[in-house]
């Protein structure tokens, strides 16, 4: 167990790593040049030739922006390894205070879209595998291919048109409390829950078909009884896996639905971020990102032995579980 918990932290750290590795070499490509970003903001494009050189050589070498790619990236990598992720060259401020004080709205808003994907496709699928035959099972495994081609921002402007401006049941835009966090979640569990339901389905379906459960249908199991605490249990690993993948898709989505909710977080930040060529501060998005995915995997991993007892022998056993 403990070798088989060392490797799952070790890819962890591995994702961090090449997250950090891949942003720095994009951001350092880019052909223009942040710092002349950064001096055209704070002048308004004008001020004299000498007093731009001489703020572009201090702000360059602040930021270590005059050192050669190889040096900036060691040093960068040691500094982020000690919990330092850089000044924001826009605010001033440290890259780990403007994320902490971003976070926590778009934390909100990904605990809600998932709570939410995670009840509409579980109910989804769990209706439309118990329900054998008919129109309503066809309909209900129509609804996530269906959902899954829409457009996040799509799906975000209609909600907003009929909840919002037509009904007028909750803010359309900003930070206001619960009521303001409905739609946008709503906008992101959609697409996820349909995942979840696609996914979770065909788990059922396939633990469905198994000779357990022509056994516990012979011993007069009541069918409801056999796939909420059978059936369910079997299928709940592909869909767990999902679960965990789909915590970076969220993140990614949270951009998007961020600016069309004009919402204060993450995605706004790294959009800001994006349109000034922040470097320390997008590559720490960047960073925050790929661990919360890595994070998120791995407590899924650990989780997996939990629910399924042939995994758990095998990592008792110094077997590697898929």
């Amino acid at each position: 167990m403990a070798f088989y918990i060392l490797r799952r932290l070790l890819n962890a750290v591995l994702v961090i790593w090449a997250a950090f590795t891949i942003s720095f070499l994009l951001l350092y490509l880019l052909p223009s040049d942040p710092v002349s970003l950064m001096l055209s903001s704070d002048t308004g494009g004008g001020g004299s030739a000498v007093a731009t050189s001489e703020q572009y050589a201090m702000l360059a070498s602040r930021y270590g922006l005059d050192r050669p790619p190889l040096e900036q990236y060691g040093y960068l990598l040691a500094k982020a390894a000690a919990g330092d992720l850089g000044m924001s060259m826009q605010s001033g401020k440290t890259v780990i205070t403007q994320i902490g004080e971003a976070l926590p709205e778009t934390l909100k808003l990904a605990a809600l879209s998932l709570a939410i994907a995670l009840v509409i496709g579980s109910t989804l699928a769990l209706v439309a595998s118990y329900r054998q035959d008919g129109y309503l099972r066809a309909i209900l495994l129509a609804l996530p291919p269906i959902s899954m081609a829409v457009p996040t921002f799509w799906i975000g402007l209609v909600l907003l048109q009929i909840f919002a401006f037509e009904l007028r049941l909750v803010p359309s835009l900003g930070n206001r409390g619960f009521s303001s966090l409905i739609m946008p979640a709503l906008t992101l569990a959609i697409p996820a829950a349909a995942t979840i339901a696609q996914t979770l389905s065909k788990g059922l379906d396939d633990a469905a078909s198994q000779p357990f459960v022509r056994m516990l249908r012979a011993k007069g199991v009541p069918r409801r009884t056999i796939y909420l605490r059978h059936i369910l249990h079997n299928a709940s690993i592909p869909a767990l896996t999902v679960v965990g993948l789909l915590v970076g898709n969220i993140f990614a989505g949270a951009v998007v639905t961020e600016t069309v909710f004009s919402r204060v977080g993450i995605g706004r930040l790294l959009q800001n971020a994006v349109d000034v060529q922040d470097i320390p501060l997008v590559q720490g998005l960047v960073v925050l990102t790929a661990a919360a995915y890595a994070i998120v995997n791995l407590l899924v991993d650990l989780i997996y032995p939990l629910i399924d007892p042939r995994i758990r022998r095998g990592v008792g056993a110094g077997g590697d579980a898929a």
